[in-house]
């Protein structure tokens, strides 16, 4: 199969590759793939259940279109569901999955296709288990398996978070507080930053739908802000001083955006967790506004209910340095922050 590829700094950076790419002609789409492979992905074919490649595989990796290579899903989001087809609650990357109505077999059914490839994947039904409640039930002919231990060496190291061993342990002495800064890779990477934080995970919070996904809160229609949840030791720092500092790392004196970001979703805000943090973020709140004498925007809401984001907004700016100082800079974050605050 002939792929038109660029490479951008992979071996050095771990990243996923930068495929400029052109899909190849019906000709050559024969020669590359088999004939099930063929006809499940180009004629939107079904493979019989059970007697598929991967339907029952439990080896950790991901898996990826058998056409563009196009990331998809993810064994950490694989489970049994008793159908023979391979099973996930949802994709690796949503961008990566589109959605289409399909009325084939006279009734109404939600078709998942590649968004490169356009490769034909399966089906995608709302009877999955929790947390999503969706079953993405996907054909073994469409797809590729990258074994873990492959991940690196094919252009798929920046998933391997997904399987990282030694996650921050249930920790009674631990606190948390969770707030929106506009783009949540920033705000991770700011506070993972400060001394006495364990984890930052980054996440969905203050909207109305229930298992958010980034490709519906980025519509700014669920009512949500991207927001990261902060993990701390109080025996290093406190709630008090993060709390103060998140002020540094924001512009609050704009509505329902953030630097080059605009929408609801970037909205800033303080999610507290008990009275004590409502009182320091109120407190905040009044030095910021007398220090930069106009209104602030910020807004001082209770933690209901915290969604993580998807594994691929996790540790971002780790993964795709690149990337990721790139979008800083060029969304003016820094520059602005110089102005208000003098720096931090």
């Amino acid at each position: 199969m002939k792929y038109v590829v660029i490479f951008v700094a992979l071996s050095i950076l771990n990243l996923t590759p930068n495929i400029l790419w052109a899909k190849p002609n019906k000709a050559e789409l024969k020669k590359s793939l088999t004939e099930l492979q063929y006809k499940v992905t180009q004629e939107d074919a079904t493979e019989p259940p059970f007697k598929n490649k991967y339907w029952d595989n439990k080896a950790e990796g991901i898996y990826v279109d058998i056409v563009s290579g196009e990331a998809l899903f993810s064994s950490t989001h694989k489970y049994k569901s008793g159908t023979g087809w391979p099973s996930f609650t949802r994709p690796l990357v949503s961008k990566n999955i589109v959605e289409k109505e399909d009325r084939k077999l006279f009734t109404t059914r939600t078709e998942v296709r590649s968004s490169k490839g356009d490769s034909h994947l399966g089906h995608v039904f709302k009877d999955g288990p929790k947390p999503t409640g969706l079953r993405y039930c996907i054909n073994s002919a469409a797809l590729r398996f990258i074994p873990k231990k492959d991940m690196a060496k094919d252009g798929y190291g920046n998933f391997l978070k997904l399987f990282a061993k030694g996650k921050v342990k249930k920790n009674t002495k631990y606190q948390k507080i969770t707030v929106a800064g506009g783009c949540f890779w920033c705000t991770e990477s700011d506070f993972e930053s400060q001394k006495g934080v364990v984890e930052a995970v980054s996440g969905y919070a203050g909207g109305r739908e229930k298992n958010p996904s980034y490709k519906r809160v980025s519509t700014g229609k669920t009512g949500h802000t991207e927001v990261v949840q902060i993990t701390f030791d109080p025996r290093v720092t406190s709630a008090k001083k993060l709390l103060n500092y998140f002020w540094l790392t924001i512009d609050p004196t704009v509505e329902n955006r953030q630097f080059c970001d605009k929408g609801s979703q970037y909205r800033t805000a303080i999610f507290y967790h008990d009275k004590t943090q409502k009182k320091i973020a109120e407190k905040g709140k009044l030095w910021a506004g007398k220090k930069l004498k106009t209104k602030i925007y910020t807004e001082i809401v209770p933690m209901k209910k915290f969604w993580e984001a998807e594994d691929y907004h996790q540790d971002y700016y780790k993964l795709n340095p690149v990337r990721y100082k790139y979008y800083r800079y060029s969304c003016g974050r820094e520059a602005r922050l110089e102005e208000l605050w003098g720096g931090k």
